[in-house]
């Protein structure tokens, strides 16, 4: 898995890592201010931490004593992209189908296939 899509996407399948995402979202967070909700050793937040760097989801600085991780909008601009082209060519498709099932409704019921034909010959033979 090299390209950066199917990074950043491996890389949101764990839920303890998107709700990092979304924490981050608020605000810059250190490595032990994201660690404090969760109840894991500081090391599993940073392996967590180092998929999310690896994929290009947030990135870390230093600011005196501090290494803020900051939340990276490029990698979610190109997953916006890749789903809101499917989305689309969804949409389209129901779109068409909304199309063709109003022309069905509007050209009344077939005929049913399966019943046979009625003949004179059938009804007279009855009365």
């Amino acid at each position: 898995m090299s390209d950066p899509l199917s990074q950043a996407f491996a890389a949101l399948a764990d839920p303890t890592r998107r709700d990092m995402v979304a924490r981050l979202a608020e605000a810059d967070a250190t490595l032990s201010e994201l660690a404090e909700p969760y109840d894991v050793s500081l090391q599993a937040v940073a392996k967590h931490l180092k998929v999310l760097e690896a994929a290009g989801l947030v990135t870390r600085t230093k600011e005196a004593q501090r290494r803020p991780v900051h939340l990276e909008g490029e990698v979610f601009d190109l997953m916006t992209k890749w789903i809101e082209r499917y989305r689309r060519q969804a949409q389209e498709r129901f779109t068409r189908l909304d199309a063709v099932l109003a022309e069905m409704q509007a050209a009344g019921p077939e005929p049913d296939a399966d019943a046979e034909p009625h003949s004179n010959n059938e009804q007279g033979a009855a009365s």
